[in-house]
C-alpha cells in the first residue's frame, strides 16, 4: 500500500471514531456502529493480523452489546417508573419517525412528548405522567454513560491494534 495512504488511515480512522463517540449524545446516532465500520476499514486496509482479529472481534460483541443494552436501560427505567410498554413502543417509533423527517435533534424531543402524552392517555395524571417520562430521560442518560464507555473501550482496543 502507498505510504501516504497507510498514513491517511491512521489518521482518519481515529478521526471517524472521536466522530463516532461525541455522536452518542444523540440517542438515535449510530456512534458504536459508526466506531466498529471505522476499525473494519483500517482492518481492510491495513490487514487485521492475530492481534487485529482479536481486537476487532471484541470490539464487534461491544458494539452489539452496547446497542442492544443501551436500549435495554432506556426501556427498564421507564418501565421502573411505571410505563405502560404501547407507549415505550409509541415513543420509539416517533422517535425514528420524526428523527428521519426533520432532525434527530427533534426525535429526541418528541420521544418524551409523545410518551407522556400516551401515559396520560393510559389514565395516568399528570404528575405520574411526567415521572414515567423522567424514567426514560433518566434511562437516556444511562445509556449515554454506558455507550460512552463502550466506545471508549472499542477506540482504545483499536489504539492497541494499531500500535502494535
Amino acid at each position: 500500500m502507498e505510504g501516504w495512504l497507510e498514513t491517511a488511515i491512521v489518521f482518519v480512522t481515529p478521526l471517524v471514531m472521536l466522530f463516532g463517540l461525541f455522536g452518542l449524545i444523540m440517542p438515535v446516532f449510530p456512534g458504536l456502529v459508526i466506531i466498529w465500520l471505522a476499525g473494519l476499514g483500517y482492518g481492510l486496509f491495513n490487514g487485521f493480523g492475530t492481534v487485529g482479529w482479536v481486537a476487532f472481534s471484541i470490539m464487534t460483541v461491544l458494539m452489539l452489546l452496547g446497542n442492544t443494552l443501551d436500549g435495554v436501560l432506556m426501556a427498564k427505567k421507564a418501565l421502573d417508573y411505571g410505563a405502560a410498554k404501547i407507549s415505550l413502543v409509541l415513543a420509539g417509533i416517533a422517535s425514528i419517525v420524526i428523527s428521519l423527517m426533520f432532525s434527530p435533534i427533534a426525535g429526541l424531543i418528541a420521544a418524551p412528548v409523545v410518551l407522556y402524552l400516551s401515559e396520560k392517555n393510559q389514565g395516568h395524571t399528570s404528575e405520574e405522567a411526567k415521572e414515567i417520562t423522567k424514567g426514560l430521560v433518566t434511562g437516556w442518560g444511562w445509556a449515554f454513560v454506558l455507550r460512552f464507555v463502550v466506545g471508549v473501550i472499542m477506540i482504545s482496543l483499536w489504539a492497541y491494534w494499531a500500535i502494535n
